[in-house]
């Protein structure tokens, strides 16, 4: 989200500021600021309570309705709604579209002193403030869940506060939604995201217990960061650093991270945040899912590999010797943050490796994205992230269970995942991938399937991007066999996704062993 002409908006509960926040920001900003419920008031000539009193709420709510779609015409404006302005569906979808919206949230304890008696507040009439405002709540938490951004107000000050506000509008955060059978969640991708965990997870009801699952390389990097967002927004929260690598995404790992999570007192109120690559988010999602038969998860990637890949889908495993990610499950995050400052850490090798899955994208479905790289430059990462990230979850949705068309996000896979077990996984994922593309455009040739300027075209990118395109290590046969295990086989046929052309693939159900081998053997070097 870049400042510009799109409005922001501030929305949340009653008493978290948005008003104070709101002003703020506009004179940061300077842009003219609008408070609803004032202008509201005004346009009918009397107070909000006196509305409700003499005209019911259900005439305020279509006042409120009304100054929604009017505002969503207008731009380069500071909007602070209501406390229940974005409750409403059709309200939420106008404003959403019109500029960044952002809801602020203060803790319970903290609210309640904020709002001293009520008496201003129609809906908190009651006897007991604290009671209502906590019924109020919980009855507006599904509707404030649905807005991607939260900022945690407890204990910052207004100029705290708005400067975050203001990070988030000058920044190139974007948000999508995942939407399953009995499940939703945003996927934010942006930079300095990582300062709102705390905040994300506050509005979202955990326990106060999380348990932070990172790595011994880095945790020392980001996992500071993270707890110290969590305790802003009341939460205890513990560490659990595994040793780093492929190697280790085993089930022994596993149970390393079951008794952390017994001897600290996770259940199934709290959860377990995945900060790192994939191998984290595969090996923290799969002992979440497993722990008391699951527990909320939460997916911070660190590496662009698990930003555009490991962290979306809902697919989490380890490994057994005779395979990769032959144990596992489905098993969906609750919410993915991905922070791209985290990036500026990352060693080469392993940006590389998460342009393969970016590239792999574009071939599947982005015709676009791939275009971008195949140029020789490297977009944006905000922008090609959000691209990648769109194409999978096109198809998760579809088919959250791989028993179909979720196969198309398999290109390249089955001849990468031989070339990894080979290699005893010290080949990074992306790179197995890259060579994995090239040996499935040659099969996509040698098929009919693919025009050889298909396959030149996507050597090339992966070429001048500096990932591999050839594997000479091990002979044809060797890689063969090892596809033997692939988990898409389906009884004695390997199941191959090749390619038609940028931005197409296709599923082949039975392709002879010779074609392979041949394929293979172009790939030597």
């Amino acid at each position: 989200m870049t400042a510009g002409s799109e409005n922001v908006i501030l929305t949340g509960f009653m008493g978290t500021g948005k008003t104070t926040v709101g002003r703020r920001v506009a004179a940061m900003l300077g842009r003219p600021f609008v408070d609803m419920d004032a202008l509201i008031e005004e346009r009918a000539g009397m107070p909000i309570p006196e509305i409700f009193r003499r005209e019911g709420e259900a005439r305020f709510r279509a006042l409120e309705a009304k100054l929604c779609g009017e505002l969503a015409q207008q731009a380069d404006l500071v909007v602070a709604t209501g406390g229940g302005a974005l409750v409403s569906d059709e309200n939420r979808r106008v404003l959403s579209q019109c500029g960044l919206v952002v809801c602020l949230g203060c803790r319970p304890d903290a609210l309640v002193g904020r709002l001293g008696s009520g008496a201003s507040r129609p809906m908190l009439s009651g006897d007991d403030l604290a009671v209502r405002t906590g019924e109020l709540l919980t009855q507006r938490l599904p509707a404030y869940q649905r807005i991607p951004f939260h900022i945690e107000t407890a204990d910052k000050t207004p100029n705290q506060v708005a400067a975050q506000v203001i990070a988030l509008v000058t920044s190139d955060a974007t948000a999508r939604w995942v939407t399953g059978a009995g499940y939703t969640y945003p996927i934010l991708v942006g930079p300095g995201l990582r300062e709102h965990l705390g905040a994300l997870l506050a509005v979202r009801g955990y326990g106060s217990r999380l348990a932070v699952v990172s790595n011994q390389t880095v945790a020392p990097l980001y996992a500071g960061d993270v707890i110290e967002a969590l305790r802003g927004s009341g939460f205890a929260s513990f560490e659990v650093r595994l040793p780093d690598g492929e190697a280790h995404k085993t089930l022994e790992s596993a149970a390393r991270l079951y008794d952390a999570f017994a001897e600290q007192g996770l259940d199934r109120s709290g959860a377990v945040v995945a900060l790192g690559g994939g191998v984290i988010t595969d090996m923290a999602g799969f002992a979440a899912a497993s722990y008391m038969r699951g527990v909320p998860l939460v997916m911070v990637p660190t590496s662009l590999l698990a930003m555009v890949d490991a962290s979306v889908g809902g697919k989490v495993a380890v490994d057994r010797p005779q395979g990769k990610n032959l144990v596992g499950a489905f098993y969906q995050p609750s919410l993915v943050v991905a922070d791209t400052e985290t990036l500026q850490t990352l060693p080469e090798v392993q940006r590389r490796s998460g342009l393969a899955e970016i590239i792999k994208a574009g071939v599947i479905a982005d015709r676009e994205l791939f275009e971008a790289y195949e140029e020789g430059s490297e977009p944006n990462a905000v922008w090609a992230i959000e691209r990648a990230v769109a194409v999978k979850i096109a198809v998760v949705e579809q088919d959250p269970y791989e028993r179909g068309v979720r196969a198309t996000l398999n290109l390249g896979h089955t001849f990468g995942h031989a070339i990894e077990r080979l290699e005893s996984f010290r080949l990074d994922h992306g790179m197995a991938v890259s060579i994995g593309m090239v040996a499935a455009a040659h099969l996509g040739v040698l098929l009919g399937l693919c025009r050889d300027e298909t396959r030149t075209r996507i050597e090339g990118t992966l070429r001048r991007h500096g990932l591999p395109v050839g594997y000479g290590r091990q002979d044809p046969q060797a890689i063969l066999a090892a596809m033997g295990t692939d988990k898409k086989r389906r009884g004695d046929h390997l199941r191959l996704l090749v390619p038609r052309e940028i931005g197409c693939v296709t599923l082949e159900e039975q392709v002879p062993e010779a074609l392979i081998l041949r394929a293979l053997e172009r790939i030597q070097p």
